[in-house]
């Protein structure tokens, strides 16, 4: 049996291991089911490979066995992609969602094309030396089969890649060698697919099987380790994005782009027997240093060796300080702020295990806030109880510097410990850090498992301090944040109340009115007539009054068309009836045609010419006028009336609620700001007591909405 055969099959029997242990190791999940079936896949199609290297060069029967081997790998792209993109991820339905038309392309397409040009996947030419000597190779059909591939398995890493960065602690631990085994088995599937592409003739030849037999069977080794730490109970939160800053696209463009210039300059003085080989050394060097730029124990022994040797201090504080206050400073809630905090802290000290725990109000207890080792059901079960957290508390509020509660027999240290099991048997000792502004204890943060089993040093506890206290005073921030909002939605719940309770009280003293004379007047047709159509006018005016609250609680949405705005005016005035005894003067400009909403806009414009004509008296005038100014189109309303006093100009015209009028809810100018800033324009306004006051409406004329 050829070293070719026997490989393929010992590579082919590690996969069926691997999706053995797999399936009845890990918990039912859609990662874990399509981790099973791409593993079955793998390793049917490295029995294919089996099969083909034991068959002469150019038989027949070495084509069908190729010809099923691709058939095996057009499955491949869409399975591993399915597992990629809901491996470890708590959000994995999100992204299932969004991603759900490219998977569903990737399980068809390629399916597609092996099932209709399934006798077409594999060529035949015939040697111009030898006669009758079939030589096989890769057809149009299976090199588009070879370059989806391709792409799938750039998609997996980079999917794979995203997941690793967004974990942290244990959480890193527990993926990492599953990443790091399905990174070594698609890189080398980069590098024979690639091949493939590059040299049609030699993608069916023993040597890239061979290093596809190789890569699955490494790839397992690690799989294997990786299973006896159930990767998948992992739940990380990776961002949308889906090239920002990829390592994998890097190395991945590199390569090919190397490859690629390497190929042609090959072809053009010559074929080189050894450029398969040259190729492969570029792949290993490039999965190598990956491998090594993953590895959090190269990362701290790299560090201290430049502290130690080379005399810089081991954390580069302006660096660390920038990236822990970026990465927390916009950061609204605690909850947000704990996760954020927890995250970076796991990489400052290179400590997989960080759990943050808060005080609550009644500070009599410590809930569960944030971890990079225990999910939120666990931090839960784990929490201290009631007379543990108090014990707790006090000790904290007795200690400001961080403290190593390993070797502690005090009971509150006791009970930090049984809060924070460790990971491994030699993590470097367990620390809490209290977060303390001022004097007010906001909570602990307990650290532990440190890569290495390092213990902290000096500089670590200096540092965890400063840290500490920089969480500390972003959770006082929030909590005061949240209280101050509360009480803006209290006074806003409080306005809106009172405006409710003055304009139904009126509508139910007009009610009652009426009931009161029914009996009395019930036979009279007029009255009932009467009482009918009050009724339905109180019964409008209700409606209209919660209408226009509504429009507090909802995003306004617009619809722009390419329209005339002296049009949309002249609709306003035309339909208007106007006051007694006020004059109203039109003077519209040619203005270019702007993308409006007519129907928010027309709102606008009534509500301007409204208040304008309520706010002047007998013979007063309003002033409707259009021109264009600087890549502006203008719409000026002014009246001759009574003005606006400066401070309520200033500080509360366009605040919902804040009116002048003694039957009005304060909306309309509100709303009237909303929908002109949602049309890319602003409002200014110029007033003066008993002289008048002057509204500008400005739209874009160059920059308008899409």
């Amino acid at each position: 049996m050829k070293n070719a055969a026997i490989l393929a099959f010992v590579a082919a029997l590690s996969g069926g291991l691997t999706a053995l242990l797999a399936a009845f190791r890990e918990r039912r999940s859609i990662p874990k089911w399509s981790f099973v079936a791409g593993m079955t896949l793998l390793a049917l199609e490295s029995i294919f490979s089996g099969l083909s290297a034991l068959t002469d060069q150019g038989s027949e029967a070495i084509r069908y066995w190729q010809q099923w081997r691709l058939v095996a790998m057009s499955f491949l792209p869409g399975t591993w992609l399915l597992f990629s993109f809901s491996f470890a991820r708590g959000n994995a339905g999100e992204f299932l969602f969004k991603w759900r038309f490219m998977l569903a392309a990737a399980f068809v397409v390629p399916a597609a094309i092996a099932w209709f040009f399934y006798h077409g996947l594999i060529g035949i030419d015939y040697s111009s030396i030898v006669p009758d000597l079939r030589l096989l190779h890769l057809s149009m059909a299976g090199l588009v089969l070879s370059a989806l591939f391709l792409i799938a398995a750039v998609l997996v890493l980079m999917n794979l890649e995203r997941t690793f960065r967004a974990s942290v602690g244990t959480m890193r631990w527990r993926i990492k060698f599953m990443i790091l085994g399905l990174g070594v088995l698609f890189a080398v599937r980069v590098y024979t697919s690639s091949q493939a592409l590059l040299w049609p003739g030699r993608g069916l030849v023993e040597s890239l099987l061979t290093l596809d037999s190789i890569g699955l069977l490494l790839g397992c080794l690690m799989l294997f380790r990786s299973l006896l730490r159930r990767p998948m109970d992992v739940a990380v939160y990776p961002p949308f994005g889906l090239l920002q800053n990829s390592l994998i696209v890097l190395l991945a463009g590199i390569y090919l782009m190397v490859v690629g210039v390497f190929a042609k300059f090959v072809e053009w003085i010559g074929v080189d027997t050894s450029f398969q080989a040259k190729t492969f050394i570029i792949m290993v060097v490039l999965v190598g240093l990956t491998i090594v730029g993953l590895s959090d124990r190269v990362r701290l022994h790299t560090r201290r060796f430049f502290s130690r040797y080379l005399q810089r201090p081991l954390y580069d504080y302006r660096t660390v300080w920038r990236s822990f206050t970026e990465a927390t400073a916009s950061r609204v809630t605690q909850q947000e702020l704990c996760e954020a905090a927890a995250k970076e802290i796991a990489e400052i000290f290179q400590a997989l295990s960080v759990t943050i725990w808060l005080v609550d109000e009644k500070r009599e207890n410590l809930f569960f806030a944030a971890s990079t080792s225990l999910l939120p059901a666990a931090g839960k079960e784990l929490g201290p109880q009631k007379e543990q957290a108090m014990a707790i508390i006090r000790a904290m509020q007795d200690h400001a510097e961080p403290k190593d509660i390993e070797s502690s027999k005090e009971d509150w240290a006791v009970a930090l410990r049984r809060c924070h099991p460790p990971q491994f048997r030699t993590g470097g000792g367990r620390v809490c850090v209290p977060m303390k502004a001022g004097r007010q204890l906001m909570g602990v943060i307990t650290l532990g498992d440190r890569v290495g089993g390092i213990f902290f040093s000096l500089q670590d506890f200096d540092l965890l301090k400063c840290v500490g206290d920089q969480v500390a005073a972003g959770l006082l921030n929030a909590q005061l944040s949240q209280k101050l909002l509360q009480t803006k939605e209290l006074e806003a719940f409080q306005t809106m109340s009172a405006f409710f309770v003055h304009d139904l009280k009126n509508t139910a003293s007009t009610l009652n009115l009426m009931l009161q004379n029914l009996p009395v007047h019930f036979d009279n047709p007029a009255f009932r007539e009467d009482a009918l159509r009050g009724v339905a006018k109180t019964c409008e005016h209700i409606n209209h009054l919660i209408g226009r609250l509504s429009l507090l609680r909802h995003d306004l949405h617009i619809r722009p068309a390419e329209m005339d705005l002296n049009d949309v005016i002249s609709r306003v005035l035309a339909s208007w009836n106007g006051a007694t005894g006020v004059t109203l003067v039109k003077n519209l400009r040619p203005c270019p045609k702007l993308l409006l909403d007519q129907e928010q806009f027309l709102k606008v414009v009534t509500n301007l010419v409204l208040n304008a004509t309520e706010a002047v008296s007998q013979g007063g005038q309003v002033v409707v006028e259009t021109s264009q100014n600087n890549g502006w189109a203008v719409l000026t309303v002014s009246d001759n009336g009574c003005g606006m006093e400066p401070e309520f100009l200033h500080h509360a015209l366009f605040r919902p609620f804040q009116t002048t009028k003694k039957d009005g809810l304060g909306i309309g100018m509100f709303q009237s700001k909303m929908i002109v800033e949602a049309h890319g324009g602003r409002i200014e306004v110029e007033s003066e007591l008993k002289k008048g006051t002057t509204f500008r409406v400005l739209l874009p004329v160059q920059k308008q909405l899409k």
